[in-house]
């Protein structure tokens, strides 16, 4: 649909921050670029970007623009896609902003059983923590975010909700690891990885230690759930994933980690 072009130009500029960017991701000339973008806000009557000494801003118009574009293709999108549900072939694109946990067994799984089903559907898979994912999610950047403990829950319809007990991980040799189910406070003797702020699992744990009457000082802190799941195995520690971050089977590279659910107490389960 031809009369989009001019609105995804103007996408092009507002990811990239730079009409000279833009245009070089476009295989456009700036000049042609920048008279398409003077073209529309002479038509709007306002100007879309603020014109900064290296690059450009959006505008409060612009947001309005912007919101518009990108739900303007999120709906084509769908369009197409039940389009193609006529014909009896599934086709169409998924965008989805996801927490790190559900990269590594969940997703690929979820993503190959679907397309065994339909091959004609495409997807993109974007990182995000749960702020980030739910911001993407706002501006039709994605069609949907799978976060543990989302911010902004009520904002959105959501699909699916599932339980996800915080579990402790550690060394096959731990000396907590014959336990089936550990407390926060048995894992205080020892040194603790703990993910960062942004992450629903950190969320949880600082819950829980408001209404405890200790601290969990971490040993390590990480932004990688990778990262914390392999390095138990390295040295006498305990990280905190959930379950659908795990491996279901301790296999290789994996043989020598374990993980234990942490009782819900003094922090309940969160949500996926």
């Amino acid at each position: 649909m031809r009369h989009l072009e001019t609105l995804n130009f103007i996408d092009a500029i507002a990811r990239a921050g730079s009409i000279r960017q833009a245009a070089e991701m476009l295989s456009i000339t700036s000049t042609a670029l920048n008279r398409r973008l003077l073209a529309l806000e002479e038509e709007l009557g306002a100007q879309i970007f603020e014109r900064l000494p290296r690059g450009v801003r959006l505008s409060a118009a612009g947001e309005l623009v912007i919101h518009h574009i990108r739900k303007q293709r999120s709906d084509l999108e769908r369009l197409r896609s039940q389009i193609a549900d006529l014909s009896g072939e599934r086709r169409g694109h998924v965008g989805i902003a996801c927490s790190q946990a559900l990269l590594p067994y969940f997703l690929p799984q979820q993503i190959a059983e679907y397309r065994r089903q339909h091959p004609s559907v495409t997807f993109s898979v974007a990182q995000r923590d749960r702020a980030a994912a739910e911001a993407a999610l706002a501006d039709h950047s994605v069609d949907l975010a799978l976060v543990f403990e989302p911010v902004r829950m009520a904002d959105f319809q959501t699909l699916i909700a599932v339980r996800q007990p915080v579990c402790a991980g550690m060394a096959a040799n731990h000396p907590l690891a014959h336990r089936e189910i550990l407390r926060l406070r048995d894992c205080l003797g020892f040194p603790l990885g703990l993910p960062t702020t942004p992450y629903g699992v950190r969320h949880l744990l600082d819950m829980a230690q408001m209404r405890a009457s200790f601290r969990l000082q971490p040993t390590i802190e990480a932004d990688s759930f990778e990262f914390l799941r392999n390095y138990p195995v390295a040295e006498n520690l305990i990280s905190f994933q959930i379950p659908i971050g795990l491996p279901e089977r301790m296999t290789s590279p994996d043989s020598a980690f374990c993980h234990r659910p942490v009782a819900e107490r003094p922090g309940p389960p969160g949500l996926v």
